[in-house]
């Protein structure tokens, strides 16, 4: 508060020198004009103006020394007329500004007027920006090309011809250099050399086609049908049908390089395919490399050689197609296990039963599937009375065993069953057929009083 008092106190001083020199500089300018003179007390000059000026603001009393509180608001006297001294040319009154008296100093105090007046508020908007876009008004028609000139047109055809005639000659150059080649293929023909076939020759894809290709042929050779009947004339009869054997010969199925010198152990006929049937084979005692059994899958309109051959480490005594998986071949071995083969596949079981207690370990001569497409077992019988139940799906071990004993046999109790077979529809109860000669009925599960085996 003290910087700025003092701060305003040095403005008004510099004010008063401001007008004083500017009266001074008035009077030089105009020194011809009558000065007016005062009406009362025409005796004060220049000096006691300043001793007034001294009093009212000592130099030994300073704004700072003063409280602030103390202080009293900043006061405006103005000087009459007759207090200026007599030197001065103008009678206008000055504002001097003037320090609170202090209680020794007697003077009069300033009285401001206060003035009451309305408030004006003005509004004024904020200034508003436009944005606009520029755009350019079109019609539908102004984005379509011009049409086009007489000249353009006449160019665009004659460019149209010229293409045209230029493929014409490329086509006919073209087909002069096929001629030429083919020409030139039909004086020479490229022979291979003997390498060249043997590669050939031994590649397998090669060997796969010819094998393919020449059933096919086969096929067609040996189907039993008469091109050049004539179906206007009636039946064909022979004359002879009442006379002579009721059975005669047809054809033979036999492949020197995998039937001979072996015994056919069974037959069976596939259901889904009715030319196809397979057979079983045993070992051949003249040939040591070959496998000692197989299962050939033949065709009645393929007489030569099988459709497939498939092999077993161990004689194959029974075999048969799965009647609800058409491309499964399974067999029953002298050894005990059983196999499934599989057409998709090559000459090597897919599935197999293990050599052991799990299993068969005597010959299996008979096997059939019962059940339904989606509930069904492969049930099978060996020479020592055991009867297992498989599931296709997971050989590693039967579902369910079955011991077949005769108590009442005076040499033996085991049932040595070659065969067996279930009724159509039935799945409990079988019969059995054993090296004796004798026939025995037996049931898988023991039911109405009954225990499992041997009725």
């Amino acid at each position: 508060m003290a910087d700025r008092r003092k701060e305003e106190l040095m403005k008004k001083r510099q004010k008063l020198e401001e007008l004083r020199r500017a009266r001074e500089e008035r009077k030089k300018e105009k020194p011809e004009e009558p000065i007016d003179k005062p009406t009362t007390n025409p005796g004060n000059k220049k000096e006691e103006l300043d001793k007034l000026l001294e009093q009212l603001l000592p130099k030994s009393e300073s704004p700072a020394e003063v409280p602030p509180e103390e202080q009293p608001a900043k006061t405006t006297t103005t000087i009459p007329e007759e207090s200026q001294p007599n030197n001065t040319n103008n009678g206008t009154a000055l504002p001097i500004p003037t320090a609170p008296l202090s209680p020794s100093i007697q003077g009069t105090r300033f009285i401001p007027n206060f003035v009451t007046f309305d408030a004006v508020i003005l509004d004024i908007p904020p200034k508003e920006i436009v944005f606009y876009n520029k755009e350019v008004q079109t019609k539908d028609t102004s984005f379509e090309p011009p049409p086009p000139s007489e000249d353009e047109i006449r160019a665009k055809i004659i460019k149209e011809f010229d293409e045209a005639e230029k493929e014409r000659k490329a086509y006919e150059e073209e087909e002069k250099i096929k001629a030429e080649i083919e020409k030139k293929k039909e004086a020479k023909l490229w022979e291979l050399s003997e390498e060249e076939k043997k590669i050939i020759f031994n590649l397998p894809e090669f060997k796969e086609f010819i094998d393919l290709s020449t059933k096919y042929v086969e096929r067609a050779i040996n189907e039993n049908y008469d091109i050049f009947m004539d179906y206007k004339e009636g039946d064909n009869l022979d004359d002879d049908v009442d006379d002579g054997p009721r059975v005669k010969y047809l054809c033979s199925y036999l492949n020197d390089r995998w039937n001979k010198n072996r015994s056919v152990t069974d037959v069976n006929w596939s259901k889904k395919n009715p030319e196809l049937f397979l057979a079983s084979y045993n070992k051949n005692p003249y040939s040591v490399n070959d496998p000692d059994g197989i299962v050939c899958v033949w065709s009645l309109r393929l007489l030569d050689r099988p459709e497939f051959i498939f092999h077993s480490q161990s004689d194959v005594l029974t075999t048969m197609f799965s009647e609800f998986h058409p491309s499964y071949i399974i067999g029953g071995t002298y050894s005990g296990q059983i196999l499934v083969w599989d057409m998709r596949s090559k000459v090597l079981p897919v599935f197999k039963t293990p050599l052991g207690a799990a299993g068969h370990t005597h010959p299996v001569y008979s096997m059939q599937m019962v059940g339904t497409q989606n509930a069904h077992n492969l049930i099978t019988a060996s020479t020592d009375g055991l009867v297992c139940s498989w599931q296709l799906d997971m050989m590693t071990q039967p579902q369910e065993s079955l011991e077949l004993v005769h108590s009442d046999h005076p040499k033996t109790e085991e049932v040595s069953v070659t065969t067996f077979g279930f009724q159509k529809n039935e799945s409990t109860a079988f019969w059995v057929g054993t090296e004796e000669g004798n026939i025995y009925q037996a049931n898988r599960f023991a039911h109405a009083g009954g225990k499992a085996g041997i009725n």
